[in-house]
């Protein structure tokens, strides 16, 4: 079975002793072992227990039990509840702190004043599970034991996690409005293709290079008739 009875041995010790139920009935019907409703019946197992009536508990049908009295193969249903009460976790309010850490509060609040003056009492109360009289009073400095009192980080306490206060942290700042910078330089990027290839525009115009004339051009004979033309100076001289 998918679910099983509330309070399965005490329901299993109420069908042993009243019903003619099978033990492999009571075992399906309840979530148990075969053998653990027979040390039920022996009165090895369960001693003490008081059976639980399923009728009455509107667990069970009479109907229900006298189908499998007759029949040693079926299988006995649950009822289904006729109001199903959905659990709704709670997401506002303080965080539960526990009694041991309670003391360590007064000085989490402290140092959350201290270095984070832009949370808000809202968040410091979600964050080590306080209230706002408490806060009041750390911050005017007339709680009942401000002298003894020492910031202390909430995380190295165990109040709270690293990541539970940075996202409070920074969910201030942004309603504070930090961590925007104005006037900050815009990111520089790639320049485009076509102005990388494009060619570049002349500042200034530029005078066109006289062409070399024909007479500038010079073979290797005459190179060698102009220097064997040229003498050497005379001792003389």
């Amino acid at each position: 079975m998918s679910r099983a009875p509330l309070m399965p041995k005490a329901t299993a010790v109420w069908l042993v002793e009243n019903t003619a139920l099978t033990f492999r009935q009571i075992a399906d019907f309840c979530g148990l072992h075969e053998l653990e409703v027979k040390g039920i019946a022996d009165g090895d197992v369960a001693q003490g227990i008081k059976g639980l009536d399923p009728v009455t508990g509107g667990q069970l049908t009479r109907e229900e039990i006298e189908k499998g009295e007759k029949d040693a193969e079926y299988r006995l249903r649950l009822l289904e509840p006729k109001v199903n009460i959905a659990i709704q976790k709670s997401t506002k309010g303080p965080r539960y702190t526990p009694v041991s850490k309670r003391g360590d509060r007064p000085d989490a609040i402290a140092w959350l004043l201290r270095y984070h003056p832009e949370l808000p009492d809202s968040q410091i109360m979600k964050l080590v599970g306080t209230t706002k009289t408490t806060i009041a009073a750390i911050r005017d400095r007339t709680h009942w034991n401000a002298p003894n009192i020492k910031p202390v980080d909430p995380v190295s306490l165990g109040l709270c996690s690293q990541i539970d206060l940075d996202f409070a942290v920074q969910r201030a700042a942004r309603k504070a409005g930090r961590g925007i910078a104005p006037d900050a330089e815009p990111v520089r990027t790639l320049i485009p293709a076509a102005a990388a290839v494009a060619p570049a525009e002349p500042h200034e115009e530029e005078a066109p290079r006289p062409k070399k004339s024909d007479e500038d051009e010079y073979d290797a004979d005459s190179v060698f008739a102009k220097l064997k033309g040229l003498k050497a100076p005379s001792e003389d001289e």
